[in-house]
């Protein structure tokens, strides 16, 4: 049976595999038909060039439908329970999360979007009206999200609990107006109550009162003032500002259709090598190709920025408003286009730092930097010798009561983020100070010049691994 299993998920993760494949294939194919039988290599890149909107389009809307219809069929039969994770569950859960995770980078335009409820909706997920959500990662088949809720970016909803060989799968419920902070979970027969908060990097308590805010792993009260708000601008929109939003995050295709270009460039680039060069040397400098097309990358998103936001100071936006759905096209711009040519492959290196600093981040010398994740980079200072380590948020924003508040954040000099942390709004880390992995440094706080601290939310670390 276990190597039947072992089958199975092998065959499974091939067959995801092809769903991004099968929609590039798509694409390719319109614009292949666009080139036609042009004679010479400038009348084909001529010719590709108009048509790569609509194969963007096309391949989008393929690998939409492929996703949904295959996360569709993976929620049949799908039920609370504990299941061997070799199992037809087990199979299920897996399929489900893995083609889920690959949807919120390919399909990244609609999410934190108007499109995202009726998204999840599609996915089979139980989503009321008036629902914000962004990056979510979820069971849909067992989820239920309330009117007016809001979750935020790299949530987890209903995701199966691993132990022992075994997984366990269960309902989870996102009550009306509660919010869920980035990467925040609500865990298998979890419900975030009604006007309830669950923080950043937090887990959702097994019982929990309406109106109640909780922080950490495991969960602890949290006290919290809830803001006075205008619902115009948060939770009852007029026409008017719905219409302008739309309007807004139709621009998200741009950058889609931005990175397919690139990859046309490269693709005339590397053919026209070929045909006065040869083989050999096209591999040879193939390299320096992909360089300069990540150059290219870095800079149209950096000019992004600068067109679309400006210079971004510490203030708030209420959710319905130019702001938040400017910067959320410059995302776009970072998420579909920085991060494949650019970002991903230059974290750790000089090049990263640079790029940020175009961004508006202040970074000092000899800063190293594995993250790309500064959301507005002109709120971040990174002084000499600090380090920011893989997978880390430098958070300048939170959106409770959805008000997007802005606030600086800063890394002193020789301070360091251990991997996977995240420090939040008007946070510092004073200078030789260090916290440690999966931490997270909360709003405001101060982390003193050469201490060690860890844990969510941190506090001082007693036998950190260098000193046993």
């Amino acid at each position: 049976r276990g190597t039947r299993w072992l089958a199975a998920f092998a065959t499974g993760a091939i067959a995801m595999t092809s769903l991004p494949a099968i929609a590039a294939l798509v694409g390719a194919l319109i614009v292949g038909a666009s080139i036609g039988d042009a004679a010479t290599l400038g009348d084909a890149l001529w010719r590709a060039a108009p048509a790569t909107p609509l194969a963007v389009i096309a391949a989008g809307l393929v690998y939409a439908l492929l996703v949904l219809g295959s996360v569709r069929l993976l929620g049949v039969g799908l039920r609370e329970g504990y299941y061997p994770v070799r199992s037809r569950i087990g199979w299920q859960v897996w399929m489900t999360e893995r083609i889920l995770d690959g949807a919120r980078t390919l399909l990244f335009p609609i999410y934190a979007s108007l499109l995202t409820p009726i998204w999840l909706r599609l996915l089979g997920a139980k989503v009321g009206a008036g629902v914000e959500a962004s990056t979510v990662l979820l069971i849909p088949a067992l989820t239920t999200i309330a009117p007016a809720a809001f979750l935020a970016d790299d949530t987890m909803v209903a995701c199966y609990e691993l132990g022992g060989g075994w997984l366990h799968i269960g309902p989870a419920k996102i009550g009306r107006r509660a919010f869920l902070g980035n990467s925040g979970i609500a865990g298998a027969g979890r419900t975030v109550p009604r006007n309830g908060l669950v923080a950043v990097l937090s887990s959702t308590p097994r019982k929990a009162k309406r109106g109640s805010s909780w922080l950490g792993n495991p969960p602890e009260r949290l006290r919290r003032t809830v803001t006075d708000v205008d619902e115009a601008r948060t939770f009852h929109p007029p026409a008017r500002l719905v219409t302008w939003r739309a309007l807004w995050e139709l621009l998200r295709i741009v950058p889609v259709i931005v990175t397919a270009l690139i990859a046309l460039g490269v693709l005339g680039v590397l053919d026209a090598l070929w045909l006065t060069v040869g083989l050999g040397w096209t591999i040879a400098l193939s390299g320096l190709v992909l360089l300069a097309a990540g150059a290219v990358a870095a800079l149209v998103t950096t000019a992004a920025k600068w067109i679309l936001v400006g210079r971004i100071d510490a203030t708030e936006h209420p959710l319905w408003s130019s702001f938040i759905w400017r910067n959320e096209v410059s995302d776009s711009f970072v998420e579909m286009v920085a991060r494949p040519w650019f970002a991903a492959k230059a974290a750790g290196t000089p090049a990263l730092a640079v790029w940020l600093r175009t961004l508006g981040a202040h970074v000092g010398r000899g800063v190293w930097c594995e993250s790309y994740w500064l959301p507005e980079a002109d709120l971040v200072t990174i002084q000499d010798g600090a380090t920011v380590n893989r997978g880390c948020v430098v958070q300048t924003h939170l959106f409770h009561d959805r008000i997007m508040q802005l606030d600086r954040v800063t890394l002193a000099s020789g301070a360091t983020l251990g991997p996977h942390s995240v420090i939040l709004p008007a946070a510092d880390i004073e200078e030789g100070a260090t916290v440690g992995p999966a931490s997270l440094v909360m709003r405001g706080e101060r982390v003193p010049a050469g201490s060690v601290w860890s844990g969510n939310p941190i506090a001082p670390w007693r036998s950190p691994p260098w000193q046993t």
